[in-house]
C-alpha cells in the first residue's frame, strides 16, 4: 500500500523568523502581542466546495489572554476557512477543573465557534483528569480514547499519558479493520520532538509506531512541547508537534535538530487542515495572523 508519497511546500506568507528568538524571558506566555496591528486573513488553504476542514490547538487550558488571542484569530480565519470542528491535543485544563474553570479556560474563550456549531474533539494530556471525557463540549462520550470518520478519513484520539495493553490492543483492532483513505491519529506526547523541555517520548514511539507503519496511519497530530515542529517525515508517517494554543516555551526549539522540517517557538498559534480529493492542506498561523508554516501533503493512498 502507498501511502502520502512526497510534501510539496506552498509559499509561506511571511518569512518565519530564526528559530530561539525569544519573545521575553518569561518562558510561559503572558507577554502580550498587539492582536489589533495583526496582519489581514491570509490563506494558503484553497477552500474548495465539499472539502473537509478542520483546526488543531494544542495545550490551551490556562484561561490566559493569549489563548484568548488565539481563540480571536481562529475566528478571524473561520471567516475565510469556515471549519467544522477543532482537534484538541491535550493539556485541556491546567490547575483545577471546576465548572468554573470549564468556563474560564475553555467555553468563554471558544464561544463564538462554539456557539457557530463548531464541534471540538479533545484528547486527554498529563494535566488532565479523566472527568474530561463526561464533558459535552469535548465530545469524548466518556472515553479516553475513540475513533471518529468525517467523510473518507478516520480520525483517532488516543490517551497518550495512559497507553496501557487494553488500549493498544483496541488501536490495533480499530485499524486493521479501517479502510479510510486517510487515517489521522492525535494524542499529547510526541514520539518526536525537538524541544528542550520535553522531546521526543522514545518509549511512547517503541509501542505505537510499528502499529502506525503496519496499517498505514498517514498524519501523528501531538502537542505537549509548547512550540510548533514539522517533522521530517518518519517512516512515511508525518508528525507534527502543535502544543502552544495557550502556552508558549519560547526559545525551546533546538537548533539544526535533525528532526525538524519547520519549526516555530516564538509565539501561540493554531493550525488548520483541508482534505482536497488525495491531497492534505496544512497551516499553521501565530496568534498576530502570520502564517508560520503551509504545506501539502500529496496522499496516493490506494485501496488494499
Amino acid at each position: 500500500m502507498k501511502r502520502f508519497l512526497s510534501l510539496f511546500l506552498l509559499v509561506a506568507a511571511l518569512v518565519i523568523p530564526s528559530l530561539g528568538q525569544n519573545l521575553s524571558n518569561n518562558p510561559s506566555n503572558n507577554s502580550r502581542t498587539d492582536v489589533k496591528s495583526a496582519p489581514a486573513v491570509k490563506l494558503s488553504l484553497p477552500v474548495k466546495d465539499g472539502s473537509l476542514r478542520f483546526a488543531v490547538i494544542g495545550d490551551t487550558g490556562s484561561g490566559s489572554g493569549g489563548q484568548r488571542d488565539v481563540a480571536k484569530m481562529m475566528l478571524s480565519y473561520r471567516q475565510a476557512f469556515p471549519f467544522d470542528f477543532v482537534l484538541m491535543m491535550g493539556d485541556n485544563m491546567y490547575g483545577s477543573e471546576t465548572p468554573k474553570d470549564f468556563e474560564k479556560k475553555f467555553s468563554d474563550v471558544y464561544k463564538p465557534l462554539l456557539d457557530a456549531k463548531v464541534k471540538f474533539y479533545a484528547a486527554l494530556g498529563n494535566h488532565d483528569l479523566p472527568l474530561q471525557t463526561n464533558y459535552e463540549n469535548f465530545n469524548m462520550n466518556g472515553k479516553e480514547y475513540y475513533r471518529f470518520k468525517k467523510g473518507n478519513v478516520a480520525f483517532y484520539a488516543l490517551n497518550s499519558t495512559y497507553m496501557d495493553k487494553k488500549q493498544v490492543e483496541w488501536l490495533e483492532d480499530e485499524l486493521a479493520l479501517d479502510t479510510s483513505e486517510c487515517k489521522i491519529c492525535f494524542f499529547h506526547h510526541p514520539p518526536y520532538s525537538s524541544a528542550r523541555k520535553h522531546g521526543s517520548d522514545k518509549q511512547l514511539r517503541e509501542v505505537i509506531e510499528p502499529i502506525f507503519v503496519k496499517y498505514g496511519v498517514n498524519v501523528v497530530l501531538t502537542g505537549h512541547d509548547h512550540v510548533y515542529e514539522r517533522i521530517k517525515p518518519q517512516k512515511g508517517i508525518y508528525y507534527f508537534v502543535s502544543g502552544a494554543g495557550g502556552q508558549l516555551r519560547n526559545g525551546d526549539i533546538k537548533k539544526d535538530s535533525p528532526l525538524t522540517e519547520k519549526a516555530f517557538d516564538r509565539d501561540m498559534h493554531f493550525m488548520l487542515f483541508e482534505v482536497v480529493g488525495d491531497q492534505l492542506y496544512f497551516q499553521a498561523i501565530s496568534r498576530t495572523g502570520e502564517t508560520i508554516d503551509a504545506g501539502v501533503i500529496a496522499n496516493q493512498q490506494k485501496n488494499k
